[in-house]
């Protein structure tokens, strides 16, 4: 079992960037996939980027590509997406995601952070 919380959302200008963490607890972290997904109101939560266990292959959304980079720190039990370029549309609350699977779906993950919110001004 791992525990998952994130920080480093907040407010931000459109074209600006942010960084976000996710700490984890738990010894078994390296053995995880790990996704960051993200929600906006009204909506679907929606797969944003994934990074494998070791941390040598990513896959991202085309929503978020070229703009968004996920990674890892196994030693530290660490996630991060660093975000680029930020839009409007990039506004919602984001989750840091644990699963035993190469998955792009929510369903997939069994473990959540709380979510911290990103909102990106026009």
């Amino acid at each position: 079992q791992v525990q998952l919380v994130e920080s480093g959302g907040g407010f931000v200008q459109t074209g600006g960037s942010l960084r976000l963490s996710c700490a984890a607890d738990g010894r078994t972290f390296p053995n995880y996939g790990m996704g960051w997904f993200r929600q906006a109101p009204g909506k679907e939560r929606e797969f944003a980027a994934r990074i494998s266990r070791s941390g040598g292959s990513t896959i991202y959304a085309n929503s978020v590509k070229g703009r968004f980079t996920i990674s890892r720190d196994n030693a530290r039990n660490m996630v991060y997406l660093q975000m680029n370029s930020l839009k409007p549309e990039d506004t919602a609350v984001y989750y840091c995601a644990a699963t035993s699977f190469v998955s792009t779906s929510p369903e997939s993950y069994a473990y959540w952070g709380q979510g911290t919110q990103v909102t990106v001004s026009s």
